[in-house]
């Protein structure tokens, strides 16, 4: 049994003694077979899971969750370690040169007085760090990107080479189009029309949110959870009703939703 230290200087310092202790030849079994590749889907979850707290009034549950995805990045460094390619040091280093070069408004003598005008520096130091040429406006969405936040992310970088439309009227004429060939290809019964006339409403659906203002990803996120919410508001009224949400029809079971969403409003 390995026997932890007293003496670390800091929380982190014991952290990634321990981290490394799990990763040892008698360490644990499960840490040290894991790969780059293996714990991909734990990095999703551990991200989906902190993006769950965060909106929450659970502050040990934040706090845990963000001490999870810190976990996941300390594990990734300790492996890349292990091949020889780089160090945790080596990241926080690069990573606070980054936001030093970034912010010259801050740490140098560039006049920043507005958020429009950050962004715009902040683009254009970005843009002057990446040696190669793109190949494409569109390179560097990632290809793992929840499909929502992906297709703001594309439509964002077509719009910075002025492929956009001038205001909301755009997006708002193409939903109608689009809508309407969904509704053309539901009626002539083809599958494969139908799902990609569905992804073109969706993707202009995201274009209007963009241009007025809203993130896609969280708006669908939220209506989610408000749905959520009044779904079991309905379940726990028909359940004290002594009923069940099976034997009712469409229209008693709207009925309490209404009423539900009365009171919740």
């Amino acid at each position: 049994m390995k026997q932890v230290p007293t003496d670390f200087p800091s929380p982190m310092a014991k952290l990634r003694w321990v981290l490394k202790a799990l990763r040892a030849p008698d360490g644990c079994p499960w840490d040290r077979e894991q790969t780059l590749a293996s714990i991909q889907p734990c990095l999703q979850e551990e991200c989906y899971e902190l993006l769950s707290a965060m909106v929450g009034e659970d502050l040990a549950n934040h706090r845990e969750e963000l001490g999870d995805v810190l976990l996941q990045v300390l594990f990734q460094c300790d492996i890349r370690e292990e091949q020889g390619a780089f160090t945790f040091d080596e990241v926080v280093g690069e990573l606070t040169d980054k936001l030093i070069r970034r912010h010259p408004h801050v740490f140098g003598e560039v006049d920043a007085k507005d958020t429009e005008t950050v962004l715009r520096n902040w683009e254009r130091i970005k843009q002057g760090e990446h040696k190669a040429p793109k190949a494409s406006a569109l390179d560097g969405v990632p290809e793992a990107l929840p499909a929502l936040l992906k297709a703001q992310r594309t439509q964002h970088k077509a719009a910075k080479v002025g492929f956009d439309w001038q205001d909301a009227e755009g997006p708002e004429a193409k939903i109608v189009e689009e809508l309407a060939e969904l509704k053309a290809a539901v009626a002539a019964g083809q599958p494969e029309a139908v799902a990609d006339e569905y992804g073109d409403v969706l993707f202009s659906m995201v274009n209007l949110a963009r241009h007025i203002g809203v993130d896609a990803e969280s708006a669908l996120r939220a209506a989610t959870a408000k749905f959520a919410k009044r779904f079991r508001a309905v379940e726990a009224r028909v359940k004290a009703a002594g009923k069940e949400m099976k034997a009712m029809s469409l229209s008693e079971l709207d009925a309490v939703w209404d009423a539900v969403k009365a009171d919740q409003q």
